[in-house]
């Protein structure tokens, strides 16, 4: 508790600027999740105030970020169009997978799983980061200029026909759970479809609009319909904001740009009462918990969201450790990844019981906490209560700020999330995939595959496809690299130093074979064409075996198969230095001793020329 409280100036200072910093960031973001901006208040609260309490990074600053963020996007959306397109009836659904997810980040934490994050792919995580980039930008357009579907009458009246068919679908469903026969008292459902009201046929053709022209492909396929119909005062609000975040940098980076513009531009719309259009209303008060997600809960109830809530846990681990490692370089400090696993699960999952959306460790507002003074966890807790404050003392102001001016900020997120670094790197990486006339670097093409699925498909099915693609060319390089070092394919053996000496007479009887790298599935092809380099004048073969650390079940059968091949060619096998996890894994299934005994393997090669001079004759 001492070394809580050891920088507490520090902390406090570095804690309200990253509050501060992050409060338009969370109204942003929680605006673009479609669950509105205190879900993205709640969700910087909780995550910032819990995340660093419990968590391994003593300066961390968390909350709702860019990728989690659009992650969660696709997400609610996908889960609001199976519940008739209400965000309310969704809720429960939604929190739940929130829950999950931050659950199942605990688990991650306590079987270890923060130390293996680091090995996910550069290449994925750039097509990633870029993707999250693009989808925040295309997203955006619509709301900086203006354009809202389900105001466009034009465009909502194509969806009613659509809409009286679901009106009259669900009708059917609501027969069909009441034991009525349709076509043995049709009377009925006429009775019910002449209840519908317009109203209900406006309110889900507004529905279907709106899903219609969601996502990065349903924002450009209404973009031409938008760009007709801009509205100016929208777009200069949102370009008011950029050019301010932008401009203001280079004045000064003391005080946050984005708080600059958030301020001035709201300032001068409300001020000037410009007839903007505000940002949803801001509830006050302290938060409650949402605990009708636990009323109807059950096993088959959240099933279907299992790899989805996995998915975006993933996602939040990676997103904060990366984080965490920027942390650890500017404070010289080593985090603890499996503790902040457990410390962003914790937050997120208490975020979600409030209504939150879930967040992950966010590099700006960590930097900026430990450049303001932050040394210690108390930074981070105190950027939560800060935003507390603020929401309880100024969220009827905070209502009043312009859709517009959050869109653009969302923009300059969207603009900044991408990973340049990587963009840049393109024209200089080794081109070693032949696409018909075009060559191009195995990384860009893993890069760019996870780049256009995500930001046109899916973001989670992206991610896993870009990693089994980087998973196989990984694979298939290592796997020729091994079999060119372990001379698998070499019918000519190089003879090691210590092999000078052995005997002339007894070269064709006994052929030597290096091993100079781990047999897997990657260099097994290779290894079982070994029994056709072996002459037939052998009748004894050597398998030095001292650089072959590792050895998978595919090795094992490949080895298997060879030893059997060879032992009804009677011809007899000796290892030579079999190192211990290699020798572990044939003497599972009996290898040693059934076809290579002990008498067999030597642990130098000086043993082994003894015994070869001992017991093999010269027969040629």
């Amino acid at each position: 508790m001492k070394n809580l409280f050891a920088n507490i100036k520090g902390d406090a200072f570095g804690g309200i600027t990253a509050g501060i910093v992050a409060l338009p960031l969370a109204l942003a973001f929680g605006v673009s999740s479609g669950l509105g901006p205190e879900a993205g208040l709640y969700g910087a609260i909780f995550i910032s105030f819990f995340a660093a309490l419990f968590g391994g990074t003593a300066t961390q600053i968390s909350g709702p970020t860019a990728p989690m963020t659009a992650v969660s996007m696709v997400i609610i959306a996908g889960i609001v169009a199976t519940n008739d397109g209400s965000v309310e009836k969704a809720l429960p659904a939604i929190l739940t997978v929130f829950v999950l997810a931050g659950l199942m980040q605990i688990g991650f934490g306590l079987i270890g799983l923060g130390k293996y994050i680091r090995y996910i792919p550069y290449p994925v995580v750039s097509g990633f980061m870029t993707a999250i980039g693009v989808i925040i930008l295309l997203t955006q357009i619509l709301p900086s200029i203006g354009y809202y579907p389900k105001e466009d009458e034009a465009y909502v009246e194509k969806f009613k026909p659509q809409a009286e068919e679901l009106i009259l679908e669900n009708i059917l469903k609501e027969e069909a759970g009441e034991g009525i026969l349709v076509l043995e008292n049709f009377e009925e459902t006429i009775n019910r479809a002449h209840l519908i009201t317009s109203d209900q046929i406006l309110n889900e053709s507004q529905t279907l609009a709106a899903k219609d022209a969601s996502g990065t492909i349903g924002a450009l396929k209404v973009l031409p319909r938008a760009l007709k119909q801009i509205n100016w005062l929208e777009l200069l609000l949102a370009l008011g904001t950029i050019i301010i975040i932008y401009g203001f940098k280079r004045i000064t980076k003391v005080i946050p740009s984005t708080l600059v513009a958030l301020v001035v531009m709201s300032g001068i719309a409300y001020g000037f009462n410009l007839g903007y259009r505000p940002i949803a209303e801001i509830p006050g008060g302290i938060p409650t918990p949402k605990l009708e997600m636990f009323t109807n809960f059950s096993l088959t109830s959240i099933t279907p969201y299992i790899f989805t809530a996995l998915a975006l846990s993933l996602l939040g681990a990676i997103d904060s450790l990366l984080t965490s490692v920027v942390a650890d370089n500017m404070t010289k400090t080593k985090h603890n990844p499996n503790k902040e696993l457990i410390g962003q699960g914790i937050g997120n999952s208490i975020a979600a019981v409030f209504g939150g959306i879930p967040g992950a460790g966010a590099t700006i507002r960590t930097v900026v906490n430990i450049n303001a003074g932050g040394k210690t966890k108390l930074s981070g807790m105190i950027a939560g209560v800060m935003l507390l404050i603020i929401m309880i003392a100024l969220g009827p102001v905070a209502s009043k700020i312009p859709a517009a001016v959050l869109a653009g900020i969302l923009i300059t997120v969207g603009i900044g999330v991408m990973d340049y670094k990587g963009l840049k790197a393109i024209p200089s990486l080794p081109k070693d995939i032949n696409l018909g006339p075009l060559k191009l670097s195995s990384e860009v093409l893993i890069m760019l595959i996870v780049l256009v699925l995500s930001t046109f498909w899916d973001l989670i099915y992206a991610v896993g496809i870009g990693l089994v693609i980087a998973s196989l060319m990984f694979m298939k390089k290592i796997g020729d690299l091994t079999g060119e070092r372990s001379d698998v394919t070499a019918l000519k053996e190089e003879a090691w130093p210590d092999e000078g000496n052995f005997p002339q007479n007894l070269k064709e009887e006994v052929f030597i074979k290096h091993l100079k790298g781990p047999l897997f599935f990657g260099s097994t092809s290779d290894f079982q064409q070994l029994t056709l380099q072996i002459p037939d004048t052998a009748s004894t073969v050597i398998l030095r075996l001292g650089r072959m650390q590792y050895m998978d079940q595919s090795g094992l059968y490949a080895m298997e198969d060879m030893l059997l091949e060879l032992k009804a060619r009677q011809v007899e096998v000796l290892f030579v230095d079999l190192l211990k996890q290699p020798r572990y894994m044939m003497e599972r299934i009996d290898i040693i001793p059934d076809f290579v005994p002990e008498e067999h393997i030597f642990k130098s090669f000086k043993n082994c020329l003894t015994w070869i001079k001992q017991n093999i004759k010269d027969i040629h």
